[in-house]
């Protein structure tokens, strides 16, 4: 058995460790959805991937560009196709 009495310093220590412990865990817990990384709207929807992200880096305006142009290429091939058909 131990010959210390409950409480004392050791006690207080503890207590005090302890809400250190959860002050500081407190500090590093996100307050918010947002800030943990889940939800809420970002400063641009255009804005996907991140520094850290591995792969080609593409500007989202060049993607709009090569997208525009792949339709226009698209309805530009149905057109020849028709008036050829039509001439032949």
């Amino acid at each position: 058995m131990s010959v210390t009495p409950p409480g004392g310093q050791r006690t207080l220590q503890k207590r005090r460790q302890a809400q250190n412990a959860k002050d500081k865990q407190l500090k590093q817990t996100p307050a918010s959805t947002r800030q943990a990384g889940h939800g809420g709207s970002s400063s641009s929807i255009l804005k996907i991937y991140t520094d850290e992200a591995n792969g080609l880096r593409v500007d989202p305006l060049v993607v709009l560009f090569l997208a525009v142009a792949f339709i226009f290429s698209v309805v530009a091939l149905h057109v020849i196709a028709k008036v050829t058909g039509k001439l032949f």
